[in-house]
């Protein structure tokens, strides 16, 4: 039996609940899924290759798809930097509008290149975001994070259908003064009724919890060799540290 290779462990702490997790860094196996992914070109293969790798390299017991999604962002990004190398190098075309020869508006498309340290990386969190969101003085609903799975399921969809079909989802409990009402107790239908009968003003506080969760994101300022042009980009999602 030949011997086997000893593999380092790291440990990262969930966003979401501050629990360490340890894992191990990508293997041959693992680089050989990426690279199949790669050469797939589809953004939806990417997503499958990355999660699988996710529940090969975790070493601790957790549902990977029960998980928020900036949690999941956050641990491939660490686990990218261990297996990899924590400096990323990425390339950007420029945007900026110029003029041609013959005076005619084009873009630039200068490259650019820069790169950045992914364990520099702080996930951001606003101060006043909070799960809990009061309709009324009486009346409220506290909700979940959006799971990998959850954004899986409607990745598909229309822009303008995501928020209540992802909101039946996300809610965990509906309380008043008197009482809890737990989304696992009540249908979907139930849900469903509930979400129709707000007020827009209400589908407003909801999409303010989604847009203030907590993110994983890097802002990056840079200025083109070819025109001289400043610009401020901000690098987030898995597939950017897809490597």
């Amino acid at each position: 039996m030949l011997p086997k290779l000893d593999v380092p462990i790291y440990e990262v702490k969930l966003i979401s609940t501050g629990k360490p997790i340890r894992f191990r860094p990508f293997l041959v196996r693992e680089q050989k899924l990426f690279l199949m992914a790669a050469k797939s070109e589809d953004p939806k293969e990417t997503v499958n290759v990355i999660r699988q790798v996710l529940k090969n390299c975790i070493l601790d017991e957790i549902d990977i798809d029960g998980l928020p999604t900036f949690d999941l962002e956050y641990i491939f990004m660490h686990m990218r930097a261990r297996s990899v190398e924590e400096v990323v190098d990425l390339q950007y075309k420029c945007n900026n509008t110029v003029k041609n020869d013959k005076d005619e508006d084009v873009r630039c498309n200068g490259t650019v290149g820069f790169q950045f340290n992914l364990l520099e990386i702080e996930p951001t969190k606003h101060a006043e975001h909070t799960n809990q969101i009061k309709l009324t003085e009486n009346l409220g609903v506290c909700l979940r994070y959006p799971t990998f799975e959850m954004v899986k399921k409607y990745e598909d969809m229309d822009e303008n259908e995501v928020l209540s079909h992802i909101l039946v989802d996300c809610i965990d409990y509906i309380f008043d003064k008197e009482q809890i009402y737990y989304a696992k107790d009540s249908t979907k239908e139930e849900l469903e009724d509930f979400i129709d009968s707000m007020q827009q003003k209400d589908l407003e506080k909801f999409k303010d919890f989604f847009e203030k969760m907590p993110e994983i994101k890097k802002d990056v300022k840079f200025k083109c060799p070819k025109c001289n042009y400043e610009e401020e980009i901000t690098i987030k999602g898995m597939q950017n540290f897809f490597a």
